[in-house]
C-alpha cells in the first residue's frame, strides 16, 4: 500500500509499505477515505516534536480519519465489510488503573495513532484498528464529516468538563477546528454569549457564521478591553484553544471571580505556562487541562447527524492523498485563511 511518511523536519514522502493484516479476532481492516490535518500533526511536521514526544524518522502521522471496512476478524460483531466508519484514534488497554477509573484517555499503555512511541498514523491507504475504535456512520453522513468527529469530540469533552452551558457567558481564544468544536457544542447546550478571538480574520468570519456573538483579532483589537466593556462582570469560562501564552494571560483577565480556565491548546515547544498568581488567587480561578476526550465520539457523531452542530464550515481546503505535503505546508503557514485541510483518498 501507499503511505505518506515524515522523513525529516518539513520533509514528507510517499512510500510503499506492506499491507496491514488482521491478526486478532477483534481487528478491523479499513480502507481510508478521509484524513483531517490536525495542528498536532503539523507540530511533528514542522519541529519533529510536541514537548517530550519526539519523532524518530521516518514516521507516519495522522489520526483524524474515516473509511470503509474491508474485512473483519472472526470475533467482530459491531461492523461488517462495506460499512463506513469513523475511527477513534486511541487504543486503550482497559486493564490499568486509569482505564478502570474511566480515564482510558490517559491509559498507562495507550496507543494513539500518529503519536511517537505509540502508533503509526493513518496517512496510508489501509489501516487496522480494534473493533472498539470503529463507529458506524449513517448513510447521509460523508466520510469527511465523520473524520471531523475526532476534533468535535474534544470540543464536546472540554465543554462537559467546564460548567453547565445554559445561560453562560464564555470566550474561545483560538478559532481553529478545536475552537469551532467548543463553539458548536456550547451553542447546542444553551450558552448565552460567545466571544471569539483569532489572529486569522477568515477564521473569525467562520466563527461568526458558526454562532459567535462577538469576534476580535488580538493583533488589531484590544480584546480584553472590548469584551470587558460589553461584559463588566466578566466571563464564566474561557477556553484557551491556541496554545499561546498571550491567550492564557488574556483569559485570566477576562474571567470573573470563581471563573474557570480551560486549557486545550497545545504549545509546540514551550515548557511552562506563566500564570499570574495574584489574579488567579484573588479571583479563585479554577484551571482545567484537557487531554483529548473520553467517551464522546458517538455523541459527536450524533450531533453531526442531527445537525445540532453544523460542521460543513470546518473544512476550507481539500487535497488528494498524493498532495498531502502541500496540505501540511498550508496549515503550517496558516495560508489562505485555512481552518481545516482534509486529505481525500
Amino acid at each position: 500500500m501507499k503511505a505518506m511518511v515524515l522523513t525529516g523536519v518539513r520533509k514528507m514522502e510517499m512510500v510503499d509499505r506492506p499491507d496491514p493484516v488482521i491478526e486478532n479476532d477483534k481487528d478491523v481492516l479499513i480502507k481510508l477515505g478521509a484524513v483531517g490535518v490536525c495542528g498536532s500533526d503539523v507540530h511533528y511536521y514542522n519541529s519533529g516534536r510536541i514537548g517530550s514526544q519526539i519523532v524518530e524518522f521516518p514516521f507516519q502521522v495522522g489520526h483524524e480519519c474515516a473509511g470503509i471496512v474491508e474485512a473483519v476478524g472472526a470475533g467482530v460483531a459491531k461492523v461488517s465489510p462495506g460499512d463506513r466508519v469513523a475511527v477513534e484514534p486511541a487504543v486503550s488497554c482497559w486493564k490499568c488503573d486509569q482505564c478502570l477509573a474511566g480515564r482510558h484517555h490517559t491509559c498507562r499503555e495507550l496507543k494513539f495513532l500518529g503519536c511517537p512511541g505509540q502508533g503509526e498514523g493513518c496517512l496510508a491507504e489501509y489501516m487496522v484498528m480494534p473493533e472498539e475504535c470503529c463507529f458506524p456512520i449513517s448513510d447521509d453522513m460523508t466520510l469527511e464529516e465523520a473524520a471531523i468527529s475526532e476534533p468535535l469530540a474534544i470540543g464536546l469533552y472540554a465543554v462537559r468538563k467546564s460548567i453547565p452551558m445554559e445561560g453562560a457567558k464564555i470566550a474561545i481564544l483560538g478559532c481553529g477546528p478545536i475552537g469551532l468544536s467548543v463553539l458548536g457544542t456550547a451553542k447546542a447546550m444553551g450558552v448565552d454569549k460567545i466571544y471569539v478571538t483569532d489572529k486569522i480574520d477568515e477564521r473569525l468570519a467562520v466563527g461568526a457564521i458558526a454562532g459567535a456573538h462577538w469576534t476580535g483579532n488580538p493583533e488589531k483589537t484590544d480584546v480584553v478591553g472590548e469584551i470587558t466593556e460589553l461584559e463588566p462582570l466578566l466571563l464564566d469560562v474561557v477556553f484557551e484553544c491556541c496554545g499561546e501564552q498571550d491567550a492564557v494571560s488574556q483569559a485570566v483577565e477576562l474571567l470573573k471571580p470563581g471563573g474557570k480556565l480551560m486549557l486545550i491548546g497545545i504549545p509546540p515547544t514551550m515548557k511552562n505556562w506563566a500564570i499570574p498568581v495574584d489574579a488567579t488567587r484573588r479571583k479563585e480561578i479554577a484551571i482545567q487541562n484537557i487531554r483529548r476526550q473520553v467517551d464522546c465520539v458517538q455523541d459527536a457523531l450524533d450531533m453531526i447527524a442531527d445537525k445540532s452542530v453544523p460542521v460543513k464550515h470546518f473544512v476550507t481546503h481539500r487535497f488528494p492523498f498524493a498532495e498531502t505535503k502541500a496540505a501540511f505546508d498550508l496549515v503550517d503557514s496558516y495560508q489562505d485563511g485555512v481552518v481545516k485541510a482534509m486529505i481525500e483518498f
